[in-house]
């Protein structure tokens, strides 16, 4: 019988949890919440991946209850060596497989989207991450802790900034924009002030900020500036983590993959990816450029396959399933 293994993408918006075998065949997919410890903590996480493991099998039926050889977990918020090691040890301890590998998500994302022994991945999603690789197994990466580890943009803080921008174009602390209309309008509200205080009161639960993302590339395109300026200052950031790690592993002026995942940039917004594609070949002028095609979850479970020195052809079975493959939902009552 072949390897079994368990491929997990953990970002931080949802879990995919893939059950395959070392010939590439897919044996159960399901998708959940955020297992992100910087979410939900540690505990969460635990409770999270087993809940999902548990779907993941019973989706595979029969075949879901031999044992498994190999986990390769990928998730957001594994971001340090000690947050690394400690979910590696969490994991591990819970004898879902007998062995056990963990990392950050964008190395998933890296595997899924390129070849390239010399790459580069920058997701731009819920939040923004990059790491980079070279083909001496050298590393870079960014300590991605938000705010106070320096980190900009994404689809949340494009949201939030969107909502700012808006108050202050309407009592004008800011520059006139078509935001203020649209935000109030989006809401159903006559002004802003009156978005702001619904929020304040709790009218309207905070996390609906986050629809105003798309609004905001759909005003941008209409040539506001005010829009146009913080898409812009969302390519100067993603074209800054490439630099920077590209830089870091001497790779700026050698041809190498930048593989751009996320929902933020695989919408490929014509006014962002623009300027991200320009921007990076400005500064790298041998770099191959890509846009994330299949899921991330493809990226996890193609390094399963490599850790089990599966062979090419497991590999374009396994690609060609998940391409077309629609996850089963499992919600886990620990979200």
């Amino acid at each position: 019988m072949a390897a079994r293994f368990l491929a997990v993408d953990g970002g931080n918006s949802k879990t995919d949890i893939v059950l395959g075998t070392a010939d590439g065949e897919v044996l159960g997919f399901v998708r959940g919440p955020t297992s992100s410890p910087h979410t939900i903590g540690l505990p969460g996480t635990i409770a999270v991946l087993g809940d999902l493991i548990a779907a993941v099998r019973a989706a595979a039926g029969p075949a879901g209850s031999a044992p498994i050889d190999l986990a390769t977990v990928y998730l957001a918020g594994a971001d340090l060596p000690v947050e690394v090691h400690r979910l590696h040890a969490a994991i591990t301890a819970q004898s879902w497989t007998t062995r056990t590998v963990v990392d950050n998500d964008c190395f998933a994302l890296l595997r899924a989207g390129s070849l390239m022994p010399d790459a580069v991945a920058v997701v731009c999603g819920a939040g923004t991450n990059c790491v980079g690789r070279a083909a001496d197994g050298r590393t870079a990466r960014f300590l991605a802790l938000g705010p106070v580890s320096g980190d900009w943009g994404g689809g949340h803080d494009l949201a939030d900034h969107t909502l700012r921008v808006a108050a202050r174009g309407e009592d004008g602390r800011g520059d006139r924009t078509g935001l203020t209309r649209a935000v109030a309008d989006h809401f159903g509200r006559a002004t802003v002030a009156e978005v702001s205080i619904a929020l304040h009161f709790g009218e309207l639960a905070p996390t609906r900020i986050r629809e105003l993302t798309p609004l905001l590339f759909r005003v941008a395109a209409t040539g506001d500036a005010v829009a146009g300026r913080l898409v812009t200052r969302q390519a100067e950031e993603i074209l800054a983590q490439h630099r920077v790690a590209a830089g870091r592993l001497g790779l700026l002026r050698s041809p190498h993959a930048l593989v751009l995942g996320g929902g933020v940039l695989r919408a490929q917004h014509p006014l962002l990816h623009r300027q991200v594609v320009e921007g990076a070949l400005a500064q790298a002028p041998e770099v191959r450029i890509s846009v994330l095609d299949a899921p991330p979850a493809v990226g996890a479970a193609l390094l399963a396959l490599d850790a089990l020195g599966a062979d090419s052809a497991a590999q374009a079975r396994l690609r060609r399933t998940l391409a077309t493959a629609q996850p089963a939902a499992a919600m886990s009552p620990a979200a």
